[in-house]
């Protein structure tokens, strides 16, 4: 019973994170959109594919390129919470994986654990990044290494499915109102990001040394 109700409070809050975040999608259109008034000069629809393929590669970012450790760290520590969140949907419909993919699983979830801490500890000694940080920057983190921690026990014991539950209610409670609302804001400004800067020609770059 009480991992049924937990089950129901997952999808309610998944439901609240999805409406509360297409209501900050919406407000940022109350802005207004400035009209583009140049000629178009290359493809909007390659400057995203650029910015979701070669763009995301670390040689096209100056400060990825020079801190590779961080950025495959950030690689699996993300690939691990999208793994886990649809791990987390099979639970949901009580679909039961094979095991290699159960295994595999907990694998993905232990080397994103891993990679969560390893970024938090880089957050705790390093002056620099101590300075820009928030209590929202540990909260994230602290809250997320749990999720992929319990994504991993689950998977390997079911006896903990219900506080794997509660877990993701909270996780995504605090999704819309912390910063891990990026994970979702980030394909949005990608988005935009490709469409703006493919349209004048500047991306990809190929497109700027033809022209």
């Amino acid at each position: 019973m009480l991992s049924l109700f937990l089950k129901y409070s997952v999808v309610g809050a998944a439901a609240f994170a999805l409406v509360a975040l297409s209501f900050l999608v919406i407000r940022t259109l109350a802005f207004g959109r400035i009209p583009l008034k140049a000629r178009a000069r290359g493809d909007a629809g390659k400057g995203i594919i650029y910015a979701f393929g070669q763009g995301m590669m670390p040689w096209a970012k100056e400060s990825a390129s020079g801190h590779l450790p961080t950025f495959f760290a950030g690689i699996i520590y993300h690939g691990a919470i999208f793994i886990s969140l649809l791990y987390l949907f099979f639970c949901i419909f009580s679909w039961k994986p094979p095991s290699f993919l159960l295994m595999t699983v907990q694998m993905i979830a232990l080397g994103g654990l891993l990679a969560g801490f390893g970024l938090l500890v880089k957050r705790l000694l390093r002056p620099e990044l101590r300075a820009i940080s928030c209590p929202d920057d540990f909260v994230a983190n602290l809250l997320v290494n749990l999720f992929l921690l319990l994504s991993g026990a689950r998977a390997r014991f079911p006896v903990f499915e219900s506080i794997f539950f509660l877990v993701a209610t909270v996780l995504f409670i605090y999704l819309p109102l912390g910063k891990i609302r990026h994970c979702f804001f980030f394909f949005y400004s990608r988005i935009l990001f490709g469409i703006f800067f493919g349209r004048r020609g500047v991306l990809p770059p190929a497109v700027r040394q033809e022209n």
